[in-house]
């Protein structure tokens, strides 16, 4: 009792969250963690993740973000977010994810997509149990996020706005991409069409770093092959956490929460920080890199992508609607982001905060609570 009284005594607020739900199944062994914050708005739209370490900490932080984010994004849904605790590498997910779609049958406020160690075949599956979700296939009529890099088109189209901000030509800029997957290699891609440099790629088990630029169809090729950016057959191979300190000009963290927090802030050499993952860096952190004056982009604003295309797929759009809404919504907020950064009191969290909270307090004084 005490434990969960601490919870709600550190992270409840006005906002929420609406909704803690863990969930078990037996013949599965699902154990699995769902956290609906704020349907004010509209029903909740998050990702459901698998990892093994799962907390309902993490879920909640992470719902949180998918508040600000929807409403940042001016689409009419809530924040909520899942987690199953198990192997995200496990080639057949299907029971869980079965028993999972099951389990919130009734959770009709909540509208699952794909996150961390979860595809689009899994969201058929959840379509298939409940027919609620976002991320379907193609063959499902869905709009394939991961296969169009929704998240990361959000991403660059971020960092085209900040660079001249901070006074950074794209044409050479270098990049170094903490997390080499769906987000992780589209953002490479969408920003070398303008001439971004990518210089280091990591995953979970190492970094690779070369000065003069990595091939990145290349080495999307030799890590789908080989399952490691470490086969690249060039540059300095390192720990996955010591792409943190090398010299480069962008940021995208696009892998787990917290990559970037006290602990490891001061080796950022980055001159802008575009979050490509949920809660890549810690809020702390965020604020030590600000007074360096190193440009922060929050989650909420830059890695919208994804869920704006699920918000477009969900009422009947499709990938040439998404993929324009995408560029317009990200590039507003951004823009207006960075309007309010002329006030030199405000970091970029609180300002971006005071966007998407605003839309949600409103709406929730047209909403009846019982």
């Amino acid at each position: 009792m005490a434990a969960r009284e601490t919870f709600f005594e550190t992270f409840a607020d006005d906002l929420g969250p609406s909704k803690i739900i863990h969930l078990y199944d037996p013949r599965t062994d699902l154990k699995a963690i769902v956290v609906v914050d704020n349907v004010a708005i509209g029903p909740a739209i998050g990702g459901l993740r698998i990892a093994p370490d799962i907390t309902t900490e993490e879920v909640f932080r992470l719902a949180r973000a998918m508040t600000l984010k929807n409403s940042a994004a001016g689409i009419p849904h809530g924040g909520a977010k899942a987690g199953i605790i198990g192997d995200p590498h496990n080639p057949d997910k299907e029971p869980l994810i079965r028993a999972f779609a099951r389990k919130i049958r009734t959770l009709t406020e909540y509208i699952p997509g794909p996150d961390m160690g979860t595809n689009e075949q899994c969201m058929a599956y959840i379509f298939d149990e409940i027919r609620r979700c976002v991320g379907l296939p193609r063959a499902l009529g869905g709009v394939p996020l991961d296969e169009i890099g929704a998240t990361a088109l959000g991403v660059s189209e971020a960092a085209w706005l900040a660079l001249p901000f901070i006074g950074i030509d794209p044409q050479g800029a270098r990049l170094a991409v903490q997390g080499f997957g769906n987000v992780g290699r589209h953002s490479a891609r969408f920003m070398a069409q303008r001439g971004v440099k990518l210089v280091a790629a990591c995953d979970s088990t190492g970094t690779v770093h070369l000065d003069r630029g990595l091939d990145i169809e290349k080495l999307i090729e030799i890590k789908a092959k080989e399952g490691t950016v470490l086969a690249y057959p060039e540059g300095d191979r390192l720990s996955p956490e010591e792409i943190i300190g090398l010299p480069c000009d962008i940021m995208v963290p696009a892998a787990r929460p917290d990559a970037i927090t006290k602990a490891n802030v001061e080796q950022v050499q980055a001159k802008l920080i575009i979050e490509g993952a949920n809660i890549p860096v810690t809020e702390e952190a965020e604020r030590i890199l600000h007074d360096r004056g190193v440009l922060c982009i929050p989650d909420f604003i830059a890695n919208a992508g994804g869920v704006i295309c699920g918000a477009v797929e969900y009422r009947g759009g499709g990938e040439n609607e998404a993929l324009a809404v995408i560029r317009e919504k990200v590039s507003q907020n951004t823009r207006q982001l960075l309007e309010r950064l002329s006030a030199p009191e405000l970091y970029p969290r609180q300002a971006a905060m005071h966007m998407a909270t605003e839309r949600v307090k409103t709406a929730m004084t047209f909403r009846k609570f019982t």
